[in-house]
């Protein structure tokens, strides 16, 4: 037995019930009945089967108690409580509940030492909530992203089972309290243990779904065009990247594109004035499009959207249970009786949705002439609808926070069932589970520093994919905008082209380009153990040094992967234990407090190199698939502690991957006495496409000038090595094969 039930006071009853042995639901009910949430109802909690083996359960009168190998959950009869049973201590107990009206309340102990993050972005403020309140409620600018999910610093997480709003009070009322308020009015929540904060993402994204790999050219530099532009302009932004040679994978379209702005109907199409397309060739060759796509970009559409999207999920839940036959709908009118063909039945009050046609269908034709995806902008999904009814017979007071998950699923699912390539599904907002199906921007926020703090929010709850709209016209936000899992330049109602923002900032952002096109080896391997594993590819510094109470409040420094410190806007940088070692002077920072920090006049920000960094640099391209990446230089910085690092690659866009089609690679280093050590790997898998003729070069972290360089146990000539005593680095010429590298001081 897995699960058990008991009444309280009569009516009210609770219900825990064991998935895995460290995730655990709890379900208190105002009058006995256990019900689901939208949650469930359409797969966004990916429930597994529960493991009834492992689940030891004891009872006495009102009392039980349920037990696995990692957690124990005891019920008195008035509070619950939760005990870690490999750590040997209490994470959890919940010391009331109550029901008024429509809501529901849950409250529990809080020890003086305890903090709590998570919550997605619903402030660019803090990281951590004690003595705060969360008011979760997707809202346009102010909370694009709440997701109801927190973790304890005591080695627990919880995620309330819901889609209304939901507000928490974490410590603010009562100091050793934390509770939540929940508009659904049922207190339904899963409970995960585990020792960290990296077990527990791991254990909440097993349950919400883990990110899917985009294709590899996501994580190269989109542009988007000004609203303004028209076909000429945007043909020109395009050239302008060629000509000025600012590696670019993407170029979009903002709302002008279209002939009704802001146009969120099925009947949307071309602006005729600006973007004219022939009736003689809708797909081209010849159209502006064409052209676009011919200098290797990929073409993004911006759109807007207030279909009712729930007619299709409810469709998609019937064929579920019964397979694809269609129901046939029955008449309502006598059968002699004279039909006045104006007044069909039934009459729908949203004149918008085609509720026989998914949304997706009318998207087609766009696909059909180029477009890679779509940016689905804030918009309507932001928006409350208070005198809604939707298709599904939710009101607006549950479907809200649910339409953002709808819309990115139903658009990542339909754009890669109708292509049969990888998707990327791009918007602000979203909900428990979106990080499973998009990635996100800032919304209407801007590129400098309070925008982080939204991405390391949404960090806190899994998400990987996430960016702002970079600030182009000063150093920090060119720094900032270029090293984030995406990039991206957004035009919008300005002129943000690299070239117009005078010599010293377009020479800014030819260096970032072309460093961002060289990192994505590294950033794509990193993405691939994101959607392993739910851990981000930007990830705070309090997420990767937990212990670390300075990096709590730290919302101007990040990691991007593992191995790469980023610090924006601010002169004063936070190291945390071990060595750093700048990417652009070489300067060595030993960790453990806070430092004052500078960098050269043509950089924006700091960029550091943590001790045991390996960071694969692939040749510049304007565009991924521009030429082979047959030389991969590796930045090496060896430690005491040997590191490794797993480079991954694919063919970059189809689903071939998931059938094993890839390639990895191990790379190792470790510094040991008087020696430093670097071994690559025999590249192992296989895939369309792979690389046949690779070589490595290498730039090593090094104090001194070394004795000797030596590659497989044969000793390398001066004239294969150099040592750089500006930067620090040994720098070795491109070598082929797998190979052991050894430098002897």
């Amino acid at each position: 037995m897995n699960s058990i039930e008991r009444r309280i006071n009569g009516l009210e009853a609770i219900k825990v019930t064991f998935l895995t042995e460290n995730i655990a639901r709890v379900q208190l009910s105002r009058d006995g009945t256990f019900g689901q949430s939208a949650l469930n109802r359409y797969g966004f909690i990916l429930e597994p089967k529960p493991e009834k083996e492992s689940v030891a359960v004891t009872e006495n009168g009102d009392s039980f108690t349920l037990q696995t190998g990692a957690a124990k959950i005891s019920w008195d009869g008035k509070t619950l409580t939760v005990d870690d049973m490999k750590r040997n201590k209490t994470v959890l107990e919940q010391t009331g509940f109550s029901f008024a009206g429509k809501s529901a309340a849950a409250a529990f102990a809080a020890t003086p030492e305890e903090d709590w993050a998570g919550f997605g972005d619903q402030t660019r403020e803090r990281l951590f909530h004690r003595g705060q309140v969360a008011d979760l409620w997707v809202r346009n600018v102010k909370s694009y992203a709440p997701v109801p999910f927190f973790m304890s610093t005591r080695g627990v997480a919880v995620l309330v089972n819901t889609t209304h709003h939901v507000v928490f009070d974490m410590g603010k009322k009562k100091a050793d309290e934390f509770s939540w308020r929940d508009k659904r009015g049922e207190i339904d929540y899963y409970i995960m243990v585990g020792d960290g904060f990296r077990t527990l993402l791991d254990l909440y994204t097993s349950l919400t779904g883990r990110p899917k790999l985009p294709p590899l050219w996501a994580f190269g530099l989109w542009y988007i065009c000004r609203t303004q532009a028209n076909d000429c302009e945007a043909v020109n932004d395009a050239l302008n990247f060629r000509r000025e040679k600012i590696p670019c994978d993407v170029l979009g379209l903002e709302p002008g594109w279209m002939e009704t702005n802001y146009d969120g109907s099925v009947d949307k199409k071309w602006s005729n004035d600006r973007f004219p397309i022939p009736p003689y060739c809708q797909k081209g060759p010849h159209n502006f499009f064409n052209a676009i796509k011919r200098m290797g970009f990929r073409f993004e559409l911006w759109l807007c959207n207030d279909y009712d999207l729930t007619y299709e999920e409810e469709r998609r839940l019937s064929r579920q249970a019964v397979g694809n036959e269609a129901v046939e709908a029955k008449g309502v009118f006598h059968a002699n009786a004279e039909v006045d063909e104006h007044f069909g039945h039934p009459l729908y009050a949203d004149k918008l949705t085609k509720k026989d046609e998914p949304w997706f269908e009318h998207l087609k034709k766009f696909v059909d002439q180029g477009a890679d995806f779509f940016k689905q902008d804030g918009a309507y999904q932001v928006c409350e609808h208070p005198d809604r009814l939707w298709g599904n017979g939710m009101k607006d007071e549950e479907a809200h926070n649910l339409y953002p998950l709808l819309y990115s699923r139903q658009m990542h699912e339909s754009f890669e069932d109708y292509t049969n390539r990888r998707a990327v599904v791009f918007t602000p907002a979203g909900w428990t589970g979106f990080q499973a199906w998009c990635g996100t921007w800032t919304g209407d926020t801007g590129g400098r520093l309070d925008t982080l703090g939204a991405m390391l929010n949404t960090s806190f709850v899994g998400h990987a994919w996430s960016t702002n709209d970079m600030e182009v016209a000063q150093p920090e936000g060119i720094h900032f905008g270029y090293l984030q899992p995406w990039s991206q330049i957004n035009s919008w109602n300005y002129f943000r082209m690299p070239w117009v923002q005078g010599d010293k900032l377009c020479g800014m952002h030819k260096f970032y380009a072309n460093l961002r096109a060289r990192l994505i080896p590294y950033i794509y391997s990193w993405a691939k153990h994101s959607c392993q594993t739910g851990w981000p590819l930007m990830i705070p510094l309090a997420l990767e040094f937990t212990d670390d109470g300075n990096c709590r409040d730290n919302l101007h420094q990040y990691l991007l992967g593992r191995d790469l410190l980023v610090t924006i806007y601010k002169k004063e940088a936070y190291f945390p234990d071990g060595k750093w070692k700048s990417f652009w002077t070489g300067e060595v920072v030993e960790g453990g407090a806070n430092r004052e920090i500078d960098w050269p006049s043509n950089r924006g920000g700091g960029l550091y190199l943590r001790a045991g960094a390996i960071v694969p640099l692939g040749p510049v391209m304007q565009y991924r698939g521009e030429k082979p990446v047959d030389l991969v230089e590796l930045i090496v910085y060896p430690d005491a502690r040997e590191t490794t690092f797993e480079l991954y690659e694919d063919d970059g866009v189809t689903f071939a991957y998931r059938d094993g089609a890839c390639t990895v690679t191990e790379i190792r280093t470790r510094r040991e006495g008087a020696f430093a050590y670097v071994k690559v790997g025999e590249t192992q898998g296989d895939y369309e496409g792979k690389p046949t003729h690779r070589k490595w070069c290498f730039s090593i972290a090094a104090e001194m000038y070394p004795k000797s360089v030596s590659v497989n146990g044969v000793g390398l000539s001066g004239k294969e090595w150099a040592f750089d005593e500006k930067t620090g680095f040994v720098r070795v010429s491109p070598l082929p094969g797998a190979l052991e590298l050894k430098i002897e001081f």
